[in-house]
């Protein structure tokens, strides 16, 4: 496919086949499917954009008793021509398109791309392809994976406003994204359950079933996703809940903190909660699938099932639990989506799961052994998603080489062993700090070797995400959101599944100094590589209702960067002058960033989270008031 036509995903196969269709004014849309309501949607969108982008109005019709010459696009749903699920045939000539799909989704996936092809005309004139008329073409296109996801941290710590979620679906549907997660521990208004949630900002059922439509007609398939066994610290914390913890005593220290974490897997009443749980959540969704999670129980045999653990195995244990669990699910008429991290320690007993489970094959680093547990899940004959991630969490600012890298090893292990599904993750671990367009790359790149792999290999990241994440023409704030994301990789050390400035942001003063030192001149050159990175953004072009916002929050997340560096110089610095006067700066520095964060996330996020976020902040803040050792 000719490099200058930029669509993303690109197509399996595009032809170019001479001369240019210059669409005229007052032609009809033809739906000659016999369910022509189910293509109605995907033709408003092509109205609109014609409206929007050219004043021109196309009239829909769904009878082929009208005059042809008339007739500018015709949708048609043939099966027996076009082979692949989801796949579609487009042609444009001199005097109309044509769309032949294998299906509805298929009909919708090739207005996407005739989309796109209509926004370069109208807004990419530098390319040679589109100026003056749409080019005459032939694509054969389908997707590599038959699901294509992409799956959002709403717990931890940012509930995103309900305009962000729809502005954030239409975006995804563009880029062919079939299936959307919320990751849940305690975000959704369970009424039986109020004081879990009350200071969350949780979604509400209307919301859900508000956006479970908006997604449907955009052939998304909204999937339930409530944790339920690990990362239960939410609800465990609270008096009426605590009794169902495996680990109840608040002295002992774990990586997430004190107190419990995971349910007691041999206490009968964690179950209950759990079919509670899903009688009050599952209704809101049309999916007949959900995500129970069940990942990273780390304190499983550590309090109340510790003699059964022993008795019978840990692996043993973890089972039965989720196979109770997969009971729950499957009564209610539901398949069962669940995190494979703790059963593949035990690979003994994968070959005891259901059959009709879904195991989530996920890991975040460009290295990730995928051939080597995907392996193990195909072996057993369990179906399976990989589920690579945009490497924005812990971070700040991203990891641009390593989400590329992971992604891109996710889509080729995937499609080697039989993956059914790729599910792209976005966390927001220790507070999510990152603000939402840093994982633009990330989506688009999943998106792009989801969609099809070889044919997008070779993408342009920058220029791509340049244009269709930020709308920005002149290429110069996709090189920012790339550049900025690769400074994790200036500082010389790069700790699992985040940035090291990350951390010297996280961890208090004295914990920075106890490390192996990192030279004062590696800081000064990071801080060199942060303002090259953001010299572009001034020359963007942003053609969002947001764009003002956008520039915001790079500017806050790069002044974050900028300050990790300082703290590190001050861990380093062993005059007390110049160190008291150090810390007087980054205390003033820290007090500008919280408040401008805290405008920036309001703007697109709800207001529960935010404090235990910005509290990650003023304890980095506090260090600066105490009296250097």
């Amino acid at each position: 496919m000719p490099a200058n036509l930029l669509l993303l995903p690109r197509p399996k196969h595009l032809t170019l086949s001479g001369g240019t269709f210059f669409m005229p004014d007052q032609r009809l849309i033809l739906l000659d499917y016999s369910a022509p309501q189910a293509l109605r949607f995907a033709a408003a969108r092509w109205q609109q954009a014609l409206q929007d982008c050219l004043g021109f109005t196309w009239e829909v019709v769904a009878s082929k008793a009208v005059p042809m010459e008339q007739v500018g696009l015709t949708l048609r749903v043939l099966p027996e021509r076009v082979s692949h699920l989801q796949g579609y045939e487009l042609a444009i000539t001199p005097d109309r398109i044509t769309v032949e799909a294998h299906d509805e989704a298929g009909a919708f996936y090739a207005i996407c791309t005739l989309l796109q092809l209509l926004e370069g005309l109208c807004f990419l004139a530098e390319n040679e392809f589109l100026r003056g008329g749409l080019p005459c073409l032939h694509v054969s296109d389908w997707p590599d994976f038959p699901v294509r996801g992409v799956m959002l941290d709403v717990s931890r710590d940012k509930v995103p406003k309900m305009d962000t979620l729809l502005d954030l679906v239409d975006m995804l549907a563009g880029w062919k994204i079939n299936q959307l997660q919320l990751y849940t521990e305690h975000t959704f208004a369970y009424r039986n359950h109020p004081e879990v949630w009350a200071n969350a900002s949780p979604f509400t059922g209307q919301e859900v079933l508000d956006l479970d439509a908006y997604c449907r007609q955009r052939h998304i398939e909204l999937v339930p996703n409530q944790n339920s066994f690990g990362h239960m610290h939410r609800w465990l914390e609270h008096p009426r809940y605590t009794h169902l913890a495996e680990v109840t005593a608040g002295d002992t220290e774990y990586w997430w903190g004190r107190g419990p974490f995971s349910l007691c897997p041999t206490d009968p009443r964690s179950l209950d909660l759990l079919r509670s749980l899903y009688d009050e959540l599952l209704p809101h969704f049309s999916s007949r699938m959900i995500n129970v999670g069940c990942d990273e129980t780390f304190d499983l045999g550590e309090g109340r099932s510790k003699a059964e653990c022993e008795k019978r195995g840990k692996g043993r244990v973890y089972l039965d639990f989720l196979l109770k669990i997969y009971e729950e699910v499957k009564a209610r008429q539901h398949t069962m989506q669940f995190w494979g991290d703790i059963i593949l320690e035990h690979p003994d007993l994968i070959s005891e799961l259901p059959k009709d489970v879904i195991a989530l094959e996920w890991g975040y680093e460009a290295s990730h052994p995928f051939a080597a547990h995907l392996a193990k899940f195909a072996a057993a004959g369990i179906p399976f998603y990989v589920c690579p991630g945009t490497s924005s969490w812990c971070s700040i600012a991203g990891r641009t080489d390593n989400a590329i890298g992971n992604l891109l090893s996710a889509a080729e292990n995937g499609l080697d062993y039989g993956a059914t599904g790729y599910l792209n993750t976005d966390w927001g671990d220790h507070g999510h700090w990152q603000a939402l367009p840093v994982s633009y790359l990330g989506f688009a790149v999943g998106a792009a070797y989801a969609w099809a792999l070889d044919a997008n290999r070779a993408m342009d990241v920058p220029r791509a995400v340049s244009w269709h994440a930020f709308r920005d023409p002149t290429g110069a704030m996709g090189r920012v959101a790339y550049d900025l994301g690769n400074v994790y990789g200036a500082i010389g050390v790069e700790p699992p599944n985040s940035s090291a400035l990350f951390w010297i942001l996280q961890r208090p003063l004295e914990w920075v100094r106890a490390q192996q030192p990192i030279p004062s001149d590696v800081f000064q050159r990071t801080l060199e590589a942060i303002d090259r990175a953001m010299l572009p953004l001034n020359g963007a072009q942003i053609a969002r209702p947001d764009a003002g916002l956008i520039a915001q929050e790079y500017t806050n997340m790069a002044r974050l960067l900028r300050h990790a560096c300082k703290r590190g110089l001050l861990a380093l610095e062993t005059d007390r002058i110049r160190a008291d006067k150090m810390h007087a700066e980054l205390d003033q520095d820290m007090q500008e960033i919280i408040q401008d964060y805290k405008r920036i996330w309001l703007a697109r996020n709800r207001p529960g989270g935010l404090d235990d976020s910005v509290a990650r902040l003023e304890r980095a803040r506090e260090d600066y008031r105490k009296t250097r050792v």
